[in-house]
């Protein structure tokens, strides 16, 4: 994510661009085959892109480069840092050809870039071991028919943090994990129980404040439409899988809570005790557990009968198309994407590690630690194709026409929560999702 707000702060978290995504969708031209790039000598000078987000985590990657450079004599990595706000704007107005040889990029872009012939498939460059290390979300993230063009140091998730204390006050009973999540309607009477003992009667945050018609609409409540069996888009076509009737009546309970909503407009409704529930990202973990301490508790999104689901995937890196030195550009990613360089991140942005050896040490997201939720939700990757009752972790749709996808979706979520029609806010939508694929040939990456 490339825009930090005072509650919501994307940068280190799930690598969600607020910039206008669509405007992506209309800089490709017509696709293409596989770049350009070249293996070269594996030795010289390599230049890498990265965005500039939180000084911690700007922090972390600048040791990593200076690590990678004292440490042997062959390669040299040149980093450039590009301000957040304007990365991806960037990557999107820069010729294949003036690109880096290594880049980082928000993860829902990818497909993009390859439509545009600006990534190349990383598979021949990185070592088996670090794609073998790689969580199997992560690399979901990073495939495009069965290449990989980029893998993450992070990934990131979704729950609803609970405030204990005024749970129990409520009588309202909550889940302890996966396994035995609340259904829609035992959230819906779980809000109820808890609006009756609230001075205001409201007792939900949603993030509202800066509205759903962005990316985090998208990536914070698509998890409503994969739970009741719909789909953003399958088989291309977004016409009977957004718009379902399951999607329907999924879309009319979210739209119900509206009435249990705390406008959050401090960004403190959670961590002052006004509401007692949570609709957010582990990224909000570090202010929760100061406020709460003992009284937090990390629940998963409730079950609108596929299972409960989240979302996940975050800024992830690639080769440049052009590259003339992709053997150096692997090998600068093997050192990135190791344990020491994964967990300094991880520990700079509070992220999950997106590497199975880092993910299995963390303290936070280990079995038994606080935030173990995020991880067990991860290891049920669903990919953005086969979204089954089993899986959880569904990664959003790994197409060029994501772009467009997303700013029609979001569109629609803020006008269903807005007190619009759902059935047709959703049909609207997919007709325009629709119409935008059919006039770009479904944006077949050849």
């Amino acid at each position: 994510m490339s825009s930090t707000s005072r509650k919501y702060r994307r940068t280190a978290c799930t690598g969600l661009a607020l910039l206008p995504l669509v405007a992506l969708a209309a800089c490709g031209g017509s696709g293409g085959t596989d770049a350009s790039a070249e293996a070269g000598s594996g030795k010289g000078t390599i230049s890498v892109w990265a965005h500039q987000g939180q000084k911690n985590e700007t922090s972390a990657l600048q040791d990593a480069v200076k690590s990678f450079n004292s440490s042997q004599s062959e390669i040299k990595v040149d980093l450039k840092l590009i301000p957040d706000a304007d990365y991806t704007k960037v990557i999107t107005a820069t010729d294949a050809s003036e690109l880096p040889d290594v880049m980082e990029f928000d993860g829902p872009t990818m497909a993009n870039f390859v439509y545009n012939k600006k990534l190349a498939p990383i598979d021949t460059y990185v070592s088996a071991k670090t794609m073998d290390n790689a969580t199997d979300a992560n690399k979901a993230q990073g495939e495009v028919d069965g290449k990989h063009y980029g893998l993450g140091m992070f990934d990131s998730g979704l729950g609803i943090y609970g405030n204990k204390k005024l749970l129990d006050a409520a009588g309202v009973k909550y889940p302890t994990g996966l396994s035995d999540d609340w259904t829609a309607a035992q959230f819906t009477a779980a809000l109820k129980a808890l609006k009756a003992k609230d001075s205001d009667g409201k007792t939900l945050d949603l993030q509202e404040s800066g509205g759903y018609a962005n990316e985090w609409g998208t990536y914070g409540f698509a998890p409503i439409v994969w739970s009741a069996g719909g789909s953003l888009l399958k088989d291309g076509k977004a016409e009977g899988a957004l718009d379902t009737p399951a999607v329907v009546s999924a879309m009319k309970t979210f739209q119900s809570w509206k009435t249990y909503v705390d406008p959050n407009t401090d960004g403190n409704a959670f961590a002052k005790g006004r509401v007692a529930l949570s609709w957010v990202g582990h990224w909000m973990y570090p202010a929760y557990s100061e406020a709460l301490g003992d009284d937090l508790v990390v629940l998963p999104l409730p079950d609108f009968g596929n299972g409960p689901k989240t979302g996940q995937g975050s800024w992830a890196w690639g080769i440049g198309a052009d590259t003339k030195n992709a053997k150096a550009a692997g090998t600068f990613l093997d050192t990135l994407l190791d344990d020491t360089n994964v967990t300094a991140m991880t520990t700079a942005n509070g992220a999950v590690p997106a590497t199975r050896t880092a993910l299995a040490k963390s303290s936070l997201y280990k079995p038994g630690g606080p935030l173990q939720l995020y991880a067990d939700q991860l290891a049920k990757p669903c990919g953005d194709k086969d979204i089954t009752k089993s899986c959880v972790a569904v990664t959003r749709p790994v197409t060029a026409g994501y772009p467009v996808i997303t700013s029609k979706f979001s569109e629609a979520l803020n006008s269903i929560y807005g007190g619009a029609d759902p059935k047709s806010a959703l049909e609207k939508a997919a007709r325009a999702i629709d119409q935008d694929f059919s006039d770009n040939a479904g944006y077949q990456i050849p």
